[in-house]
This record gives structure tokens, C-alpha cells and sequence, in this order.
């Protein structure tokens, strides 16, 4: 997970940060690490990036890797 696809998923849901917040339990300073691309995912813990994925897959986001699907890079998309 890339800190533009929190970013994207939360935008496809019109979540805002605070309720990503609510929804997960964790911080406001730790999601906004998350999502910036100075600091982004890969410097947060497993277990906090396991929690925001499990959250917006449960909303209905769909995180695609870098070539799946489609060419491209990794991106996120509403799953049916």
C-alpha cells in the first residue's frame, strides 16, 4: 500500500482524515504519516497498516498492485 492509495480510498468513500480516525482507532498524527509521501505506509507498523486496510476494504475499496488488473501503477478502485 502507497500513501496515495489511503489518500484515493478515502476520496472514492468521501471519507475525510477524522473519520478514517474514527473508523480505525488510531491517531490523526498517524494517519496523517500514512498518507504523506515523505513518510507514507512503509514507515508505520504492520499492524496500523494492516487496520486502515482492513477498514476501507470493509467500506468497499478495492487496492490494486502495481500491473494488476490493468497496466499501470498501483491504484485503488471500488469493488462490486
Amino acid at each position: 500500500m502507497q500513501a496515495n492509495q489511503i489518500r484515493a480510498a478515502r476520496a472514492l468513500l468521501n471519507w475525510s482524515q477524522t473519520e478514517l480516525v474514527e473508523k480505525s482507532g488510531l491517531s490523526l498524527t498517524t494517519v496523517r504519516r500514512m498518507e504523506d509521501e515523505k513518510i507514507g505506509p512503509e514507515r508505520s507498523s504492520a499492524g496500523n497498516v494492516a487496520t486502515v486496510t482492513k477498514v476501507l476494504e470493509e467500506a468497499g475499496v478495492l487496492f490494486l498492485e502495481v500491473g494488476q488488473a490493468i497496466e499501470g501503477g498501483a491504484g485503488v478502485r471500488m469493488s462490486r
